[in-house]
């Protein structure tokens, strides 16, 4: 008999201020007494199986269209009537993704590799030879933005503007969004700018680059409109630049402590895409993402009232010892398990960069470890603060081997 979850005894888990490792093991702690935990917004799952049936529930909508309410903004952000992908549910979000994903196929980022191992070959070039680097400023965040602006065909020169751009636009997701909101709104005032210019530009002359892919694409006579454009660039500059750089330092950071696999990565490039995989489960940068009840939702004999929030902990179900054999074990070596790591997400938001973010990370890894051997952290790891939502080292100082 279904029981509904506000009249339930369920383990509490404050989950503010908490950073990754607390947060994973309070977690871990609370699913030896029931599978669902309540949390001071509502509720929260972190087992695999929950989470993923959670992430594929159509029942459940993504939460990201709540955070202006949640935060005491009562308009659309920037005054646009035009939705997030990341945020539409229903018909007019597949629509627009099943307008977009050719878009975004494995086949489709690979032909960006030898340019994404160029953009990571001159960051490393311009710290070789003094054998130090901080690699957040120096490597991470001039990575990623270079790439996007090639995928979009924006002149390379611009990748600061990008940058800057979503850098405050991501501050959506930081938990302070009534007083970030005149930053965000600038940047996507500015961005809106850019973009409309470009659009029209590739509409009289079209390129070989994804907005004009995008500009073309049609099905049953169906295309996007110019917001729709503008949106899905936006959505492109979020998933391709924060979570990526984000990533690459916490993957570097892991690796740091854990010498021979560097050293292993460096001298077997093969190990690429296994590292990439364990970096994502063991140490990812999106750590949660949070869904809410769209109608009253039974599941598992539990009712979640319309409009129950539930964070879903993508940390939590890469830790989760009925999927992994000894999750805290980092082992870049570790045999598949059957199951993808959760950092990406799963169901219908599943993560549309994934393919491209994967490329990135499998590109800059090795270039990395053959070129800074014997890397070591010079001092203290400074990291973001845990109410951060695209969450990283804010400092992470190195050592290696300079070039001779």
């Amino acid at each position: 008999m279904a029981v509904v979850a506000t009249e339930m005894d369920l383990p509490e888990v404050d989950v503010f201020g908490l950073d990754r490792q607390a947060m994973v093991a309070a977690f871990a702690e609370a699913a030896e007494r029931h599978w669902l935990v309540r949390t001071p917004l509502g509720y929260a799952v972190t087992r695999y199986q929950d989470v993923n049936a959670v992430l594929r529930d159509r029942r459940f909508h993504s939460a990201i269209s709540l955070i202006p309410e949640m935060a005491g903004v009562q308009r659309p952000i920037g005054g646009r009537r035009q939705a997030s992908i990341l945020a539409m549910e229903g018909e007019e979000h597949s629509r627009l993704r099943r307008l977009a994903s050719p878009a975004f196929t494995p086949r489709a980022t690979e032909k960006l590799r030898p340019f994404m191992r160029q953009v990571i070959g001159d960051l490393v070039d311009g710290v070789a030879a003094s054998g130090s680097c901080e690699l957040v400023a120096d490597v991470c965040e001039p990575y990623p933005i270079p790439v996007i602006c090639e995928l979009l065909g924006a002149p390379k020169s611009d990748w600061k503007l990008f940058s800057a751009w979503a850098v405050d636009i991501f501050r959506i997701f930081n938990n302070d969004v009534a007083n970030d909101l005149p930053a965000i709104e600038a940047a996507m005032a500015d961005l809106d700018t850019y973009v409309e210019a470009m659009i029209e530009d590739r509409r009289q002359s079209p390129a070989d680059d994804l907005l004009s892919r995008l500009i073309a694409v049609e099905e049953e006579g169906d295309r996007m409109s110019t917001s729709e454009l503008v949106m899905m660039t936006e959505a492109v500059l979020m998933a391709g630049t924060d979570t990526t750089r984000n990533q690459l330092a916490c993957s570097v950071a892991l690796l740091a402590g854990a010498p021979r696999q560097w050293e292993a990565l460096a001298d077997d490039p093969a190990l690429a895409a296994p590292a990439v995989e364990e970096c994502l489960r063991h140490l990812g940068a999106v750590r949660a993402t949070a869904r809410f009840a769209s109608v009253d939702v039974e599941y598992r004999d539990v009712v979640f009232p319309q409009g129950s929030l539930v964070m879903v902990s993508l940390a939590a179900a890469n830790h989760d010892p009925d999927v992994w054999d000894d999750p805290g074990r980092f082992d870049i070596t570790r045999s598949p398990e059957g199951q993808p790591q959760m950092t990406f997400g799963s169901g219908i938001h599943f993560c549309l960069g994934a393919s491209l973010a994967r490329a990135e990370l499998q590109e800059a890894l090795p270039i990395l470890a053959r070129r800074m051997r014997g890397l070591r952290v010079d001092g203290e790891i400074e990291w973001k603060p845990p109410t951060v939502g695209i969450w990283g080292p804010s400092r992470l100082p190195l050592t290696f081997e300079p070039a001779e």
